[in-house]
């Protein structure tokens, strides 16, 4: 199987589509910056956040820097991870200094009706737009380099994993603008960081409203008649055996609305009071009964 052809087909899959909404994000994205990351010296990492710092420490233009910081981050793209990385890189790379450009003058009219009392609605408000923004340019395909080529570059040739080298360079820059700023604005980053994740993880994979049941019961044939005629849903049923005992038996697989998780759960017990189950989050489930 070519899976160099398959990326291509599903990087191509509603091209122009997924343009627009990398377009809307990055204006979101580029105006929470201009907004509030930028005016109350808010570090999260990346590009963006060493614009904020270098332009305490030395007095450059932050769009300046994102721009320089852009072109010279895509040419070490092409030039460490190849041309195919850089085609999902460079759109986001090009749009968020742009758009960090554009929305400027919109943020200095926006700004007179958006200032709030306490610093933690702000910290809130910018989590919430930032979580939100990037989530969509993930979830489309994109990203806006910065720090995501580093990340890889570092992953490729020190293979350190993604994660750990995002979270190496964003604690670094983090520092730095403590060290800038003051340990108040560490905590403040670290807030909106939290709240970013969570909001991103939401919009990648949606948020929970089933349970998924893992259930080890001798009685399974009672279980699944209950599953199926009662709870009115699908059920897969696993041949399993124990590990240390060698005991043959049965395991349902089956997703349950969170509404119904804990008649569900109560009824199981009830039905076999010996039944072992596994629960975990679903996020999304396709497919019919089984």
């Amino acid at each position: 199987m070519d899976f160099q052809k398959l990326k291509k087909q599903i990087l191509e899959k509603n091209f122009y589509k997924r343009l627009w909404v990398i377009l809307v994000a990055t204006y979101l994205l580029a105006l929470n910056y201009n907004l509030f990351l930028l005016p109350n010296n808010l570090v999260v990492g990346g590009t963006s956040g060493l614009a904020i710092i270098f332009q305490d420490l030395f007095s450059w233009n932050p769009y300046v820097f994102l721009y320089a910081s852009s072109f010279l981050l895509i040419g070490l793209c092409f030039a460490f991870l190849g041309f195919e990385e850089t085609k999902t890189t460079i759109i986001g790379s090009l749009f968020y200094p742009l758009m960090v450009s554009l929305t400027a003058p919109v943020a200095d009219f926006l700004r007179p009706f958006v200032v709030f009392d306490n610093i933690l609605i702000t910290v809130i408000v910018t989590a919430v737009i930032y979580g939100v923004a990037n989530g969509l340019i993930y979830k489309v395909g994109f990203n806006t380099g910065g720090s995501d080529i580093l990340m890889k570059i570092i992953n490729k040739f020190f293979h350190i994993s993604e994660g750990k080298s995002l979270l190496i360079m964003n604690g670094i820059i983090i520092l730095l603008g403590g060290y800038s700023f003051g340990i108040n604005q560490v905590v403040y980053a670290i807030i909106i960081l939290i709240l970013y994740t969570k909001i991103v993880d939401s919009i990648l994979i949606g948020i929970s409203d089933s349970k998924l049941f893992l259930i080890y019961t001798e009685k399974y044939k009672e279980v699944q008649k209950y599953i199926l005629h009662k709870m009115k849903m699908g059920v897969t049923i696993l041949e399993a055996e124990g590990g240390y005992s060698k005991k043959k038996g049965h395991m349902l697989f089956c997703v349950v609305p969170t509404r119904d998780y804990y008649l569900f759960k109560e009824t199981v017990l009830l039905i076999d009071s010996n039944a072992f189950f596994v629960i975990h989050d679903c996020y999304e489930v396709h497919g019919g009964k089984r």
